[in-house]
């Protein structure tokens, strides 16, 4: 499928070019018409020799799209350099049109097939079948994760573990046996994928022979490190002495990297100021006009380094709605305070929170320097008095007006999870990361699901 959409978006890339570059099929623009229609072939060996059609990449983070991206750019710099070298005079109009159209055409035809593709995976199909391997409460969370994380298209069916008198209610899915049944229970159950999760059991002894195990059958073998937080970007494999030893960069959080975020974002916020200013008038009727009260809603929060600043947000509740606080229990866990149904919410308000139109104005925000486009959540003064150590190290960086919380289910997650989101973003940021988590945003925030 894959491929045949890589050579339908040549095909259309090459023709698109012709027609704008030349107009009309002439006996000078036939060789170019050939060329067109080669063109597929030549693009499927160029993102073939890129690996973009590796399977562990499908579906699931942003490599397939920087590896297609990457063929693209080689290709272009390969015409380029081989008409100069051989002296051909190609039309640099056809390339210019032909190349970059091709590319972007097929980044955007895998982006479609991967939304099919989780559409798929929400009602389990096209799934990997996975016996997951450790320690029953290890099991139980990479279970809880992969069932809300179904994209990922890892569907747990059994699980072996180290004492297996563990009850499968206890983990979710059948135990199927200890350590050493691994290989049998995945005949068993029909399992293409072991995964094996961090535990003292399985040294790199133990896992070689697993995998020696595993190899007749060839069944994929997938090891949880430690870090399990820690994203690619920032890892690297250094083999010493015959060991792959994991190195471990330091996360960014200075330099020249955050100086282009910080830049990003007030461009980006400023212009959003500009573009969105007809909509802001429009709410801001809108709250005046349907409850008593100023259009705008002011906040103390607390931002990078525990420094607090004023955010600036739609008013969605009424005016007395400090002063009923205390009449509601919340629903969320942990430190957070959340309500469904919160009663204070005003008619105009809840469609601006569930839509997240009411946190625009946070766009000042952005462009004054307090927040970010994308970071952790901007907690309340109160919030914080609570956080422990490790909570406290969201406040090394700038909340964001969208982030890991906002795309990953908003208001629906625990406070754990939203913490741990939080600090996943903050160790493992990149502006390619905050370029997806805004793209995501506009499809929660149209759906509207988790906010209250």
């Amino acid at each position: 499928m894959v491929v045949v959409s890589d050579i339908l978006c040549a095909l259309l890339a090459g023709g698109l070019a012709v027609v704008v570059r030349f107009g009309e099929v002439t006996p000078y623009v036939e060789p170019y018409a050939v060329l067109s229609g080669a063109l597929p072939v030549l693009w499927v060996v160029v993102v073939g020799l890129s690996r973009a059609y590796e399977p562990r990449f499908a579906g699931v983070g942003s490599e397939e799209f920087r590896r297609v991206a990457r063929a693209g750019m080689m290709l272009t710099a390969a015409v380029a350099v081989g008409s100069y070298v051989t002296k051909i005079d190609v039309a640099r109009g056809y390339v210019i049109i032909a190349l970059p159209l091709m590319t972007v055409f097929t980044l955007l035809a895998r982006y479609a097939l991967r939304r099919r593709l989780h559409r798929k995976r929400t009602k389990l199909q096209c799934m990997r079948r996975v016996i997951a391997v450790g320690h029953k409460e290890s099991v139980a969370s990479l279970i809880t994760l992969l069932k809300r994380e179904r994209y990922h298209g890892m569907h747990i069916v059994g699980a072996c573990l180290p004492d297996d008198s563990a009850s499968d209610d206890e983990v979710g899915v059948p135990v199927l046996g200890g350590f050493s049944d691994v290989p049998i229970a995945v005949d068993q159950i029909g399992a293409d994928t072991v995964a094996v999760l961090a535990c003292p059991e399985f040294d790199g002894s133990a896992l070689r022979r697993l995998a020696w195990r595993l190899e007749k059958s060839r069944t994929d073998l997938v090891v949880a490190p430690a870090l399990m937080e820690v994203a690619g970007p920032r890892t690297t494999i250094r083999p010493v002495a015959g060991m792959p030893l994991l190195h471990v960069e330091h996360p960014e959080l200075a330099g020249g990297r955050r100086l282009i975020k910080d830049v990003f974002d007030r461009v980006v916020a400023g212009l959003g100021l500009i573009t969105l200013s007809p909509l802001f008038l429009i709410i801001a009727v809108a709250v005046r006009t349907t409850s008593s009260g100023p259009a705008y809603f002011r906040q103390t929060r607390v931002g990078k380094d525990g420094k607090t600043f004023t955010i600036v947000k739609f008013r969605t509740m009424g005016l007395d709605a400090e002063s009923r606080k205390v009449e509601l229990v919340s629903d969320a866990d942990g430190v957070l305070f959340k309500v469904r149904n919160d009663p204070r919410v005003t008619r105009v308000g809840a469609f601006l929170r569930r839509h997240s139109l009411d946190e625009l104005p946070q766009l000042v925000n952005v462009v004054k320097g307090d927040m970010s486009l994308v970071g952790p959540r901007p907690p309340l003064p109160q919030e914080v008095a609570r956080y422990g150590d490790d909570v406290r190290r969201r406040l090394l960086v700038r909340p964001g007006m969208t982030g890991l919380w906002q795309v990953s289910g908003r208001s629906d997650l625990s406070w754990e999870e939203a913490v741990r989101l939080d600090l996943r973003y903050m160790e493992n940021w990149s502006l390619t990361l905050d370029l997806q988590i805004m793209w995501k945003t506009w499809s929660a925030v149209a759906r509207g699901s988790g906010a209250y």
